[in-house]
């Protein structure tokens, strides 16, 4: 609603977003979860994430594939009422949160009617007392169509992500028609194509969901954006720091993985109490792309999988704070003991820009003493502040060819008498 008389809008003092999340088999939606949650999370909103209800039901026994057709049509009517009571759970939960609230469904109602007629999808509609205008319109804000690999990124379908995934090229193809067709009605549908590579892809879900919103977060994820990072000397004390901010204790554990070239991690992040946990895997480059998949995992989960850390690496403790500053998101990474002696007192502070070299550094907050710009130099990869050994005594194990957010991976041999010379120059400058 507009009004003359405010230049700025005034948003609600409380937000729900009800999302769907669907799209063809292989489309990134697992991946694009976690980024979603991890991202509102930093900005202090709630995040709830309900299941993929046909992976619950199929994960106790049930093949798709070997149902007969009075089969199918009871398998969906059962679904469509066991999905609509997990939302309503969701949706209660957050009416009563203080907080703004993002609920991500794993698929949605009228994903249900994608594998069936439409005459049959009208008899369930019809013994079960509903219209697709309320399980549609009226039941979620956005809808957002994550394109199945199998239509422009053949080289990167795969099933072996996915327990319940079976589907062929062909057939995912039909799925991933099928299931943009059943939300064709929605208001509000936006969908995510292969035409970009796969981390941009993830990009414009994220930018897509915040536009929808409303958030205004700055060139986060415009085309052109990079992430830059800046080692951070001071920052003033938390009842001093000048803008709002969310802190999380943030713990990660790098693992040993089964497949050469692939690289593996676990995340614990705890904020008031509540911890989350993240599985992360880094796929070797494919067509000079590098796909990395992140999925969220129990706590039992996690704990299993902490058995198989690296012990080449020690563990990671780190206070992440979250910030807005002029519309732009900022994280600023506070290394914490235990650690390695290199990341004693090592603050990181990391953004996305269009901005060039000179510009960013102008609009940075004034407020924290910034000492210089270290983005793409190894001696700050998280990677490499993890190894448990000194650099120049595991110089094969040093990465310095960085192509992700925190490693890399590379056979050839770098200079860490340098790099460890970087490090500890602006490491000591951070301590005076």
């Amino acid at each position: 609603m507009k009004d003359l008389h405010v230049k700025e809008p005034i948003p609600p003092t409380r937000r729900i977003h009800k999302l769907v999340l669907t799209g063809g088999p292989c489309g990134g939606k697992t991946t694009g979860q976690a980024r979603l949650a991890t991202f509102f999370e930093n900005l202090g909103w709630k995040v709830f994430r309900v299941p993929e209800t046909a992976t619950v039901l199929m994960s106790g026994g049930i093949s798709f594939g070997e149902l007969n057709e009075e089969q199918v049509l009871d398998f969906q009517e059962h679904l469509v009422v066991t999905m609509m009571a997990l939302e309503e759970t969701y949706f209660s939960m957050a009416e009563k949160c203080s907080q703004n609230v993002l609920i991500i469904a794993d698929r949605g109602v009228m994903d249900a009617s994608a594998f069936i007629s439409r005459e049959n999808w009208e008899r369930i509609l019809t013994k079960l007392n509903l219209e697709d205008i309320e399980i549609s319109d009226n039941r979620y804000h956005q809808v957002v169509h994550m394109q199945s690999a199998a239509l422009g990124a053949e080289k990167f379908y795969t099933t072996e992500d996915h327990a319940a995934r079976f589907e062929g090229l062909e057939l995912a193809r039909e799925r991933d028609r099928r299931a943009m067709d059943s939300w064709r009605d929605h208001p509000y549908v936006d969908i995510i194509d292969n035409r970009s590579d796969f981390d941009s892809k993830i990009n414009k879900l994220i930018d897509v969901v915040v536009r929808r919103i409303g958030i205004n977060i700055g060139d986060r994820f415009k085309a052109n954006s990079r992430k830059v990072k800046f080692v951070v000397s001071s920052l003033p004390k938390d009842e001093e720091f000048p803008v709002k901010f969310t802190d999380f204790q943030v713990v990660h554990h790098y693992l040993h993985s089964a497949q050469r070239g692939f690289q593996t991690r676990l995340r614990k992040r705890v904020r008031n109490g509540r911890a989350t946990y993240t599985f992360t895997v880094r796929k070797p480059q494919i067509q000079g792309q590098t796909v990395e998949v992140k999925q969220p995992i129990s706590q039992r989960d996690y704990l299993n999988l902490l058995s198989h850390r690296d012990d080449a690496h020690l563990p990671v403790f780190k206070t992440r704070r979250c910030f807005l500053y002029q519309n732009q998101q900022y994280q600023l990474d506070m290394y914490k003991s235990p650690c390695h002696p290199r990341c004693k007192n090592l603050i990181l502070l990391e953004t996305f820009t269009t901005l060039d070299d000179q510009e960013i550094m102008a609009s940075l907050p004034p407020f924290l003493r910034v000492k210089r710009e270290v983005t793409g130099d190894p001696a700050f990869s998280m990677y490499n502040l993890s190894l448990r050994g000194d650099w120049q005594e595991s110089v094969d194990q040093f990465c310095h060819r960085l192509s992700s957010d925190d490693e890399s991976e590379s056979d050839e041999v770098y200079d860490v008498k340098k790099a460890h010379e970087r490090l500890t120059c602006l490491s000591e400058s951070s301590d005076d």
